[in-house]
């Protein structure tokens, strides 16, 4: 290992100089860290400041800095060299912008970050990625549908070779049922044609393209960049190396034969949308039961949809087809009468061109929500929202039931496994935490209690087998939603799975229609291209996009609780023959959700650590019983909270000087020691503050939230050990959308220390 040599470089501008005094912040430096190289300037980031680090780093001067400036989450363009080791002080948002000039306090706080980015510096160790050795620039894709085809098309325009696994004989899935398409296009009026058939000969004639129909994915080892695939094909298996898998699995209609009480059974005039299409398909609209023309058709919008009872979702898509399926029965017989029953409708952006183009031609739209059908009379009863009471629709020739989409998010043709164990699946539920419980399956670690999986994980999955069957330690599935749908983090990154690599796209993922499904499927390539290329570097993924550290166990010191393996969201820890946790790096996305879990602290990652971050915590300062000037820590999750606080600064808000704010990748990575560290340095608050959680998570790392705050539900102990009051230690949930709250939050937690008598701990 090189020697170190650390420098401290440190801005004057944006407000700072004229806050803080910085020559005191180099004493700082120099007297407390014994680092020789310390430089100033008045605005660090201009092209001289930026060249002066690097003419440092060229002459072997410096090899690790730390950067007194502005906040980590700017210019890290500008201050990242390569090579080099460089740590962050925030003196602009969270000092010069958010405290009074020249104050006491804002002094001290300025120092004390100067303290912490030092004592961070000196427990970070030069990055050494891991390397996957040769990778697999080919994309796997699952489902040969207007999805999947577009995802492998747009995989080979990029350059990359695409493998197409479809279970059945012939590619373009329901795509093909379709005898036209609502409008995709300027002016999104008129019908178009079905074009499958054009993309499926495309997909086809494309060389860097494979194809296999009847096939099925046997089995799914590895990591991006190296995925191992087993294919089931032709009767017999082959085994595939791809770097990255798209799931486009797609969607089946819900089952009709449980609207009963829509008419569904009772007369052969009452059909599904699914069934009409095919009714078009096969020439004019005519009735079932005796062949006559069509002359008065209904259509019955959310047809088991938006309902408890059957599916609590909107498909979003069926107002859309019941309205082409209505302009094509009125276009093709002027004599004809169309009506669509609607509770409401749903025609979203550019399809409310569509909508209004069937209002001309005829369609009429009824709302009210249809509360029986009678098959027999061929009569749709629903309650008018304009009359206030209930109408009867009679005299009709055919029904047609607009039922939802379900995703297809197992193999609906497989059966589930024998053992419930092997086949189960953490759905979202799993991120609201619950007591400690014993797992078949789970060996104990000696001297170690096994934490639980979540809720939802023994209600299993939706039945049929799984897609992938991967042979991950935490299940064969792709984690889904409580309705099926696969698992992503909808707001910020919708196309991750919590399994690196595999990104979901089309209706498997949320119901879409077929123009929905190929932007969809593009997004999930793009993504998948990432993920593939980034494990050829050892670099993670999002959120930490770049990041080449990963997890280092130590296995000397591993006790085999298994608790790594449980709680970290991506599955990214196997286990070997012995029991010991065996982390594959590039499924990793650096969360420290592992480091947090671990009781004996023997995870680390280069750069972040147990350790490190306890010495960050002893680092700052902290006055006496006497002075009055309180100390509170703060670990902020750098997603949401984090950022969070910045932007209250850059808008000039002042919250407390006497809090200390230590950025955490996330709350997940959070150990109790860090808790008994602050309390026993002489701390006199402490808050945890991260990602909202819930069934629409926001947290980036899915649980890291809920982790956090289900192992500080048990510091009680150690507050009471050391005789201090509960209020001392705090959770608060903070979305990044939160800057104007931030301020407030973090005031009412000092108040309330402020009142407190002081941590009888300080000074020892």
């Amino acid at each position: 290992m090189s020697e170190k040599k650390p420098g401290v470089y440190l801005c004057k501008g944006c407000g700072i100089a004229g806050s803080v005094d910085v020559g005191a912040l180099e004493t700082v430096a120099k007297s407390e860290f014994r680092i020789g190289r310390c430089v100033a300037r008045d605005a660090l980031c201009a092209p001289e400041g930026v060249a002066e680090i690097k003419r440092d780093i060229d002459e072997g001067a410096v090899n690790r800095l730390v950067v007194g400036a502005c906040s980590p989450r700017v210019m890290a363009d500008r201050f990242r060299f390569d090579g080099v080791s460089v740590v962050r002080a925030n003196l602009r948002e969270q000092v010069a912008w958010s405290q009074p000039a020249g104050a006491e306090d804002t002094q001290m706080l300025a120092a004390d970050q100067i303290r912490m980015a030092a004592t961070q510096l000196a427990r970070t160790e030069m990055l050494a990625p891991a390397a996957l050795g040769e990778v697999a620039r080919k994309v796997m894709v699952v489902g040969g549908g207007v999805t999947g085809l577009t995802a492998a098309l747009e995989a080979a325009q990029s350059g990359y070779d695409a493998l197409v696994v479809e279970k059945s004989d012939a590619l373009g899935g329901w795509s093909t049922k379709w005898t036209m398409r609502a409008p995709h296009a300027p002016p999104y009026r008129d019908l178009y044609a079905n074009d499958i058939a054009q993309l499926i000969a495309k997909v086809q004639a494309n060389t860097r393209i494979r194809i296999l129909t009847n096939a099925t994915v046997a089995q799914t080892s590895g990591q991006p960049g190296a995925f191992d695939v087993v294919i089931s094909h032709g009767g017999q298996e082959a085994n595939e190396k791809v770097g990255a898998i798209v799931v486009a699995t797609g969607w089946r209609p819900y089952d009709a034969t449980k609207l009963t009480h829509l008419g569904y059974g009772a007369s052969p005039d009452v059909v599904t949308g699914v069934e009409f299409e095919a009714m078009l398909a096969r020439g004019a609209a005519v009735k079932p039961s005796n062949g006559a023309p069509v002359k008065n058709i209904a259509f019955v919008q959310c047809a088991g949809s938006r309902d408890p009872n059957h599916l609590p979702y909107c498909s979003s898509v069926c107002c859309t087809a019941s309205i082409k399926q209505a302009l094509q029965v009125v276009k093709a017989d002027k004599d004809a009468m169309a009506y669509i029953v609607y509770e409401e409708l749903r025609t979203p952006g550019t399809a409310e061109e569509f909508y209004r183009e069937a209002q001309r031609n005829g369609v009429v739209f009824m709302k009210g929500k249809a509360t029986s059908v009678d098959g027999k009379a061929m009569t749709v009863s629903y309650s008018d929202e304009m009359l206030g009471q209930e109408v009867p629709l009679g005299g009709l020739d055919l029904i047609v039931l607009a039922t939802g989409m379900v995703p297809n998010s197992t193999n609906v043709d497989a059966p589930a496994a024998a053992d419930p164990e092997k086949d189960k699946a953490q759905l979202t539920d799993d991120i609201n935490p619950v007591a400690p419980i014993s797992v078949a399956g789970y060996s104990k670690g000696e001297g170690s209690a096994i934490p639980a999986p979540w809720p939802h994980i023994d209600k299993g999955v939706p039945p049929g087998g799984p897609i992938l069957n991967l042979q991950y330690r935490q299940g064969p599935h792709i984690p889904i939603l409580a309705d099926g749908f696969s698992d992503s983090h909808y707001i910020c990154f919708p196309y991750e799975t919590r399994r690196t690599g595999i990104y979901t796209a089309g209706p498997v993922r949320r119901p879409m229609d077929m123009a929905e499904s190929a932007e969809d499927a593009t997004g999930a390539v793009l993504k998948a291209i990432q993920a593939l290329e980034s494990g050829a570097i050892g670099s993670s993924v999002h959120p930490r996009v770049g990041d080449l550290t990963f997890p280092k166990i130590g296995h000397d010191k591993c006790t085999k609780c298994r608790r790594c393996t449980v709680e970290c969201p991506f599955g990214a820890i196997d286990e070997d023959e012995q029991g010991r946790p065996v982390v594959n790096f590039a499924r990793c996305r650096r969360c420290g959700t592992c480091m947090g879990a671990c009781p004996v602290q023997t995870i680390t990652f280069d750069n972040y650590n147990p350790q490190m971050v306890n010495d960050m915590i002893e680092a700052n300062e902290i006055p006496d019983e006497f002075s009055e000037k309180p100390r509170i820590l703060v670990l902020a999750c750098e997603n949401d909270a984090y950022p969070a606080i910045d932007m209250a600064g850059i808008a000039r808000s002042h919250w407390s000087p006497f809090i200390r704010i230590v950025p955490v990748r996330c709350l997940g990575s959070v150990t109790l020691q860090w808790v008994s560290t602050a309390l026993q340095k002489g701390y006199d608050g402490m808050m945890l503050m991260g990602c909202k959680s819930g069934d629409d998570y926001q947290c980036h790392f899915v649980k890291g939230s809920a982790l956090a705050k289900e192992r500080l539900s048990k510091v009680g102990e150690t507050l009471k050990s050391l005789a201090l009051e509960q209020e001392r230690i705090a959770f608060e949930e903070m979305s990044i959308a939160d800057s104007c709250r931030a301020p407030t939050v973090l005031d009412a937690f000092a108040k309330l220390i402020g009142d407190l008598p002081p941590n009888p701990m300080k000074g020892f």
